[in-house]
């Protein structure tokens, strides 16, 4: 059984925090972010808005990430050993890909390979303030949240709504464990609603076993793992 789950949303709007919290619970689970194919700083355009457009698909090379994504497909447990993630043997049968990122649901090549798909919002405030707190290696320059960002997340996210993409919207403003325990809940039942015949997995329903995680990023030894 395969499982891919996108975890997508805003800037600032949880999508790790929650990844990183699944990837402790989950059997036999992997990571790609989308965050590591972004494409070397001098290929960014600036847009008419003035700013590095780094909040646009093309900023990422998506080609690359859908492979990454193709390679785990085509042999997950070749995969998972390759990125540091121990398959366990009650859950041989089961293997399970987080999608984080925030842009996700706008490549359609990937949209139709999502088991799950989990959209995080917060209200614009409080983006703003969270995004003020963190620290990039690019740093953010002066307006461009308001000048980028929030204009690029809402135009992405009419998009998604008018090509008719189903997700799960999450609210950010939930406390991290209230988000943990509604996505791990919801993917445990999807699994359990997908088990071979002869019973469910017994390894799904062990919800603190530590598995380990991974971290997907592009490099010549991907292509091997395909």
């Amino acid at each position: 059984m395969k499982c891919i789950v996108g975890i997508g949303g805003m800037t600032n709007g949880g999508k790790t925090t929650l990844t990183n919290s699944l990837l402790k619970v989950l059997p036999n689970c992997c990571v790609i972010h989308q965050d590591d194919f972004f494409k070397p700083q001098d290929q960014i355009a600036v847009g008419e808005d003035g700013f590095k457009q780094w909040d646009v698909l093309e900023s990422l090379d998506m080609e690359a990430m859908l492979s990454t994504v193709q390679a785990w497909m085509s042999n997950p447990q070749k995969f998972a050993r390759a990125h540091g993630v121990s398959v366990r043997p009650d859950a041989l049968d089961t293997h399970i890909l987080i999608l984080e990122g925030f842009l996700l649901y706008s490549y359609k090549p990937l949209v139709d390979l999502y088991s799950r798909r989990y959209f995080l919002t917060v209200p614009y405030e409080e983006c703003k303030w969270r995004r003020s707190t963190r620290s990039y290696k690019v740093p953010d320059p002066p307006g461009l949240f308001d000048g980028h960002v929030w204009p690029m997340y809402q135009k992405y996210k009419q998009e998604m709504e008018a090509n008719g993409v189903e997700v799960v919207y999450l609210d950010g403003m939930k406390s991290r464990e209230e988000l943990f325990h509604q996505v791990r809940e919801d993917i445990q039942n999807s699994l359990l609603n997908h088990s071979y015949e002869g019973g469910p997995d017994p390894g799904l329903e062990r919800h603190t076993y530590n598995s380990g995680h991974s971290t997907a990023r592009l490099a010549a030894s991907q292509q091997d793992t395909a």
